[in-house]
């Protein structure tokens, strides 16, 4: 890791270096705070957990090789550790120290819907051309994205950066580590409303990263969503809109979109053809993944890979070579069925893009969808709407779990009474009922917030 002395960590963190003697300009090889992860000269933050505390594994990790220890209590130790007043705000403070003894472009990725299906399109484009360290999985919150972070090497020349939030104030903390050269955001949901109250007060949450971005950043944005269109400068510059067809930004009316998408030939589960505009030059791929939230995933990579001068040819391969993962429109294809996975998370506009991609599918179309959490006072509301949605694209089973998913399974009933629908309180009585209601053909789409643990079902039916 360049430049992380322990002497330089401890300044950097604000705290105190004890017992280093004449290890004070040795360097970390890594930073964790898992101490199944130490390796030899890791350095481990004592994290204070929910459900354990980091301090209890100190004597472990040194048995394990670790060079030194950040700590919030002082030690009883002939081993060199950093005291400090918080763990959690020094793991901050070393990730965007260490982030800055690097010469490499930072892409930040936020918004309400698709940041990890975004961050995984423009990490497979950005590769074409560069080395590209990304966010694992979802590590994008104040503790996730320092670990991102303390993973980048020196070879890496790009860090492709999830942030994600769900509170006012987060956003600052994590864009004053990130500090991004280019920052991209997907959409303004309905997402963390208890919190944010609006998708006004998402609004703002979100674009708190402008505040933090680099000289000469650049701002890409979803022309297509009605409040990021209304954005018309970020530090003195428009930003870069991407969306579906040539028309102007439905409420800037002097902003067109410089990238945008054109004969879309949606081909069900076997994803989506599409030509994509940038400026003047126009090129074809093929999306070889379901749902056509994905043209915008691909419109954002194009427009962050041409920033980065990346070729036609390069972004068309990056694109034809996006691959799925786990719990987000991961495709599973058994010896008598196809099982739509995007069991991770969700809210509104989400469950309806994967009904969408249900309802292009072939054979028996079966929804088994649980409750969407976080929504606010309107979410019996929401929940409904979620199910008129259902109805009207002629899925033909429901199987729904929760409290709040019964509002859903009204709205099918009411709006379409040919819907065969089944309505558990729990997940465990749904899967006994649904495994012998599966048949030859089925396809099945498995979606719920992540509380809901939805995993649980996908993995019921691989198994069954």
């Amino acid at each position: 890791m360049k430049g992380m002395t322990l002497d330089a960590m401890a300044k950097a963190c604000h705290g105190q270096l004890i017992g280093a003697n004449d290890m004070l300009f040795l360097c970390a090889q890594g930073i964790v705070i898992d101490s199944r992860k130490i390796q030899e000269d890791y350095v481990f933050a004592a994290i204070r957990g929910d459900r354990t505390d980091g301090h209890q594994y100190i004597s472990q990790v040194f048995e394990e090789g670790a060079l030194a220890v950040v700590s919030e209590q002082p030690l009883n130790i002939q081993k060199p550790y950093i005291l400090v007043t918080s763990t959690k705000q020094a793991l901050k403070d070393l990730a965007a120290f260490y982030l800055s003894q690097l010469d490499l472009t930072v892409v930040g990725i936020t918004g309400s819907v698709g940041k990890t299906s975004t961050k995984e399109m423009i990490a497979s484009v950005l590769s074409q051309k560069y080395k590209v360290h990304k966010t694992e999985g979802n590590f994008n919150n104040e503790i996730g994205l320092p670990l991102t972070i303390f993973k980048i090497r020196e070879e890496h020349q790009v860090a492709v950066l999830e942030m994600g939030i769900s509170d006012f104030g987060e956003m600052h903390r994590l864009a004053d580590i990130a500090r991004p050269n280019l920052a991209v955001i997907t959409n303004i949901g309905l997402s963390h409303l208890k919190t944010l109250k609006s998708r006004a007060g998402i609004l703002k949450a979100k674009t708190e990263i402008f505040e933090h971005l680099r000289e000469n950043a650049a701002v890409i944005l979803n022309g297509d969503d009605d409040m990021l269109s209304t954005i018309t400068q970020v530090q003195d510059k428009a930003p870069i809109f991407y969306g579906i067809g040539t028309e102007k930004l439905q409420t800037a009316v002097y902003q067109e979109k410089s990238v945008f998408a054109s004969d879309i030939e949606n081909m069900g589960l076997n994803g989506i053809h599409l030509a994509i505009h940038i400026g003047s030059d126009t090129f074809c791929a093929q999306i070889p993944i379901p749902g056509e939230h994905n043209i915008y995933n691909a419109l954002a990579a194009a427009a962050v890979g041409k920033q980065l001068g990346l070729t036609n040819s390069e972004m068309k391969a990056g694109i034809e070579q996006i691959r799925t993962i786990d719990g987000r429109t991961n495709l599973i294809h058994t010896d008598s069925m196809t099982i739509i996975d995007d069991c991770y998370n969700a809210n509104p506009i989400s469950m309806k893009a994967s009904i969408d991609v249900l309802s292009t599918a072939q054979g028996r179309t079966i929804a088994v969808l649980g409750d969407m959490g976080d929504l606010g006072e309107k979410e019996h509301e929401m929940h409904y709407d979620v199910g008129r949605h259902l109805a009207q694209k002629g899925i033909q089973v429901l199987f729904s779990v929760g409290t709040l998913s019964k509002d859903l399974a009204r709205a099918v009933c009411e709006h379409n009474p040919n819907c065969d629908v089944h309505v558990f309180d729990t997940r465990n009585e749904m899967i006994g009922e649904l495994l012998p209601f599966l048949q030859e053909g089925d396809s099945i789409l498995v979606k719920a917030s992540h509380f809901m643990e939805f995993s649980v079902v996908v993995e019921a039916i691989i198994t069954t």
